[in-house]
């Protein structure tokens, strides 16, 4: 297969110029770009966690110094973001879950609220078991 031929003269492609900001034109694309942004924040609590294992391996002084980081309200705020962040990715991804998804029953796909409720059921249900493990102590 041999390359297209192209000369001197040939026409130049059409293509429609898109704006670096395409995606704040319209509701939809917006909230798929934040989406996408908010996997950062899941990704930022998952090495905050790996590093709070790594201090309380360390022992009792590491940790006690990571905590005292901890409390800086910068560092607060930035958790606080990261939290709104994580909580509006896993609420979209709950909502996307009917549609990535078909699941069928009997022959017949079931309805987007039954494929999505029970991801809600089982997060609220984790969260209860974790605010009950915290509030025991």
């Amino acid at each position: 297969m041999s390359a297209p031929h192209y000369t001197e003269y040939h026409p130049r492609w059409y293509r429609k110029r898109v704006s670096t900001y395409w995606w704040l034109g319209r509701w939809p694309y917006l909230r798929f770009i934040l989406r996408e942004l908010t996997s950062l924040a899941v990704a930022y609590s998952v090495v905050l966690t790996l590093v709070q294992i790594c201090a309380l391996r360390a022992g009792p002084e590491s940790y006690a110094q990571l905590q005292q980081f901890l409390r800086n309200p910068i560092i607060v705020v930035v958790n606080l973001l990261a939290l709104a962040f994580a909580l509006f990715h896993t609420i979209t991804w709950f909502n996307l879950a009917p549609s990535a998804m078909a699941v069928r029953f009997r022959g017949r796909r079931l309805p987007d609220a039954a494929v999505a409720a029970p991801n809600y059921v089982a997060w609220a249900v984790v969260t209860a078991f974790v605010i009950w493990t915290v509030v025991r102590q």
